[in-house]
């Protein structure tokens, strides 16, 4: 029998809820890794929001991958860059995440991020809400769909402003 993959529910946060990606570039750069994951046909992204100091998604690991692996991959990719850049651009918080542990120097996220199987419609929307809502919450934006790091324009307006599936 074939393994059967839901939809899951994600949240990577910052190291000690720093700020980390704070800026465009840093979101961007997760953006990035998600499209280039969309390409290479291992995710499929039904929605996100990108806060300044964590994010949340709802994927899909397509058949033939293995949700580890692809999860390792894309946060082990993205917090090189994202280190890169706070390297390039802000001292201050690479001094903050700053670790110097037997397998790493620096560190971006919090280790083991949250993840939900999404089963069921009912529990699928409630995240798809959650995700929405947080900038709304966080007095961000008055409006989801204001929010740009954000997939509330394509479920609202249906803009689609990223190449994810979905």
């Amino acid at each position: 029998m074939d393994e059967v993959y839901f939809p899951e529910f994600i949240t990577v946060t910052c190291f000690e809820w720093l700020p980390l990606i704070k800026r465009q570039q840093e979101k961007s750069i997760i953006i990035d890794s998600l499209q280039f994951l969309t390409l290479k046909n291992k995710i499929d992204v039904h929605a996100f929001v990108l806060m300044d100091n964590h994010f949340h998604l709802i994927w899909r690991i397509k058949e033939g991958n293995k949700r580890s692996d692809v999860q390792r991959d894309f946060l082990q990719f993205a917090a090189k860059q994202i280190l890169k850049n706070l390297k390039d651009d802000d001292l201050e918080l690479v001094e903050k995440i700053e670790v110097n542990l037997k397998d790493r120097k620096y560190q971006i996220w919090q280790r083991n991020s949250l993840s939900i199987e999404l089963r069921s419609e009912k529990v699928y929307e409630q995240k798809l809400n959650y995700i929405h809502n947080n900038p709304v919450k966080a007095g961000i934006c008055i409006l989801e769909e204001e929010y740009e790091f954000s997939s509330a324009k394509y479920y609202i307006l249906n803009e689609k402003n990223w190449q994810l599936s979905r």
